[in-house]
């Protein structure tokens, strides 16, 4: 059977009136917004069972069975999900157009086990005595079952129960791995990957449950696990709720983005059902391409605490490159969206959405709160947090504005912050080249040229080389402690709270850029001798545990050290002459 293309699904489901097709099988009655019925599944008398047109699905609060129009279908009368589909389609009158391959997903024991496993924990969140732990959690951040049982919330318990009931639905361990539901310990037993978790269930754009993000309760690390990426499931290409918010978010043409699934359960039961969530992670431009589809204005609604601020900007950097417009809404401090809508209500929280101002604008209003365009210092590091903003902006006339603003803000001339945001690429080379770049006059510390400074100086350069550092390199590895603090501040997007001294080492990088030397070439060698260097780290280590061991554990440890040697030597093989001329470290 041909796979159907994803947009057709959309347009089938949109165009499907979930009521008319239900109402085909049970007798449904208006309540407010929805429609209750008695449970065509468990053969109820009682009209527990709910049709929600607005979020386009079912829920039964008594056997707990829910899904959309397509899921109806395929509980109903037995269909798969593609025969599900083409019967929704033809009711609506859209034609299915055929592509390969052919023949059933290999996928689908995958979707299949995720699937009874959302439908067990949701289980055990409502009848396991161990949960009564999750339960009172949900009574302290007031939401009670009844609310969240359409929502799928769950509970995973402590022990191997989980284990015994997959085995007894016949959902084989090897899927279970596959899905990133269970792990592997080191003695090679198979473990729940989530033990005493509050479940959220995580859905891709067709409500298919495909993952799990997981709230530890009580004592334990991390706070919040979410499945591994999986071949059903990749983090860092979903938003949470956006299967039902895609709706809500074309309507009110906007979209709201939060931190947390608990921020996205509460302004959705409170009725602004526009709102999506990361999943753990920074946003990153996958799902900023997400956002685009289905809106092009992106209020992002983060806590106002530093950290907070930092994902909200990093956040508004990578959907103003996808031509988007930012704004940022600001909360109380100390509140949270959660904290704000159980005080205040929906309506407290619009009045906070309508203020909210430009993300640019935002920097400004917090960069001049600061005092930073007080000096002329100063004023040079404002610049340098406001420009990536500018250089995000895909959009020609938001960065002409963006670029007016900055330059009337610091005081410096349009077409001179014009050049600087510009300088980037091979438009930096040709500078360096014509001896145009330019020098800071702040007295600086003596930066030594070494594989941390090239590292630094790729940062520098932004998006794709700040991401390729930070994934090769951690901050602990820089021995030279101005490049150590500059490599924080630059990953955390906190240039501002440098010291005197490292803030003129990162004046003075951003001042001489990569001139004309390849970057590829640079980050190559760099990462290299950052890699040696571990590999002496080691060396040392096993230095200074010889005096201390056994005869026959200082064999053991001189063969661990000639193993590292000859893998130093294979990586670099001049690095000991190099060694030896380098003098101090970071030098």
């Amino acid at each position: 059977m041909s796979l159907i293309p994803d947009d057709v699904i959309e347009q089938v489901r949109e165009a499907a009136d979930i009521v008319g097709i239900i109402g085909e099988h049970v007798e449904l009655k208006r309540t407010g917004s929805d429609f209750r019925a008695p449970c065509p599944f468990h053969g109820g008398t009682h009209r527990n069972f709910a049709v929600i047109p607005r979020k386009g699905m079912y829920y039964c609060f008594v056997c707990h069975a829910g899904g959309d129009v397509f899921t109806f279908f395929m509980k109903k009368l037995g269909m798969d999900y593609p025969t599900a589909v083409r019967e929704v389609a033809r009711r609506v009158g859209i034609t299915i157009p055929e592509r390969g391959p052919t023949g059933p997903d290999p996928r689908e024991p995958l979707y299949s086990a995720v699937a009874a496993a959302a439908d067990w924990f949701a289980r055990q969140l409502l009848e396991n005595p161990e949960a009564q732990v999750a339960r009172d959690y949900l009574t302290t951040r007031h939401f009670d079952l009844e609310t969240v049982q359409p929502l799928g919330l769950g509970y995973a318990p402590k022990g191997k129960a989980f284990l015994d009931a997959m085995k007894g639905l016949g959902v084989r361990d090897e899927v279970l791995l596959e899905a990133a539901l269970l792990a592997k310990r080191e003695d090679g037993t198979l473990a729940p990957r989530f033990r005493g978790r509050l479940l959220f269930p995580i859905h891709d754009l067709r409500a298919r449950v495909v993952a799990f993000g997981g709230r530890i309760l009580g004592e334990g690390e991390p706070k919040y696990l979410n499945s591994s990426d999986t071949p059903i499931f990749h983090k860092g290409k979903l938003l949470y709720n956006l299967h039902v918010a895609k709706h809500a978010i074309r309507k009110a043409e906007r979209a709201i983005l939060v931190e947390g699934y608990f921020d996205v359960l509460r302004l959705s039961l409170a009725g602004i059902e526009e709102v999506v969530a990361p999943l753990g992670t920074g946003l990153t431009p996958e799902q900023a391409q997400l956002v685009k589809r289905h809106a092009s204005h992106v209020i992002l609604l983060y806590d106002s605490d530093e950290p907070g601020l930092r994902a909200a900007f990093r956040a508004g950097d990578e959907l103003l490159r996808e031509g988007l417009r930012v704004s940022v809404a600001t909360l109380p401090g100390g509140e949270d969206p959660d904290t704000l809508v159980q005080k205040q209500g929906a309506g407290g929280l619009e009045g906070i959405l309508k203020d909210a101002v430009d993300v640019l604008e935002r920097k400004i209003q917090i960069l001049d709160r600061k005092g930073f365009f007080g000096t002329l210092p100063g004023r040079r590091r404002a610049l340098d947090r406001l420009l990536p903003t500018i250089r995000a902006a895909k959009d020609p006339i938001t960065r002409e504005l963006y670029l007016s603003r900055a330059a009337e803000a610091a005081g410096v001339r349009k077409d001179v912050l014009e050049r600087e945001a510009g300088i980037t690429g091979g438009e930096r080379r040709e500078a360096g080249a014509a001896g145009a770049s330019p020098v800071s006059r702040l007295p600086s510390p003596a930066l030594p040229a070494s594989a941390e400074k090239a590292l630094l100086l790729l940062m520098l350069e932004g998006e794709p080389w700040l991401s390729r550092v930070t994934e090769a390199v951690d901050p602990e590895e820089l021995e030279f402690p101005p490049y150590r603090a500059v490599f924080e501040s630059v990953a955390d997007d906190a240039v501002l709270a440098l010291d005197d001294t490292s803030a003129r080492a990162y004046e003075q990088l951003k001042a001489e850029g990569l001139g004309a030397r390849d970057p590829n070439e640079m980050y190559e060698l760099a990462v290299n001798w950052m890699e040696a260097r571990r590999l002496e780290r080691q060396l040392e280590q096993l230095d200074d545990q010889l005096p201390f061991e056994s005869p026959d554990r200082q064999a053991s440890l001189i063969a661990e050290k000639r193993r590292v040697f000859d893998e130093l030597r294979k990586r670099y093989p001049r690095y000991k002459i190099a060694k030896r001329r380098r003098g101090a470290p970071g030098t």
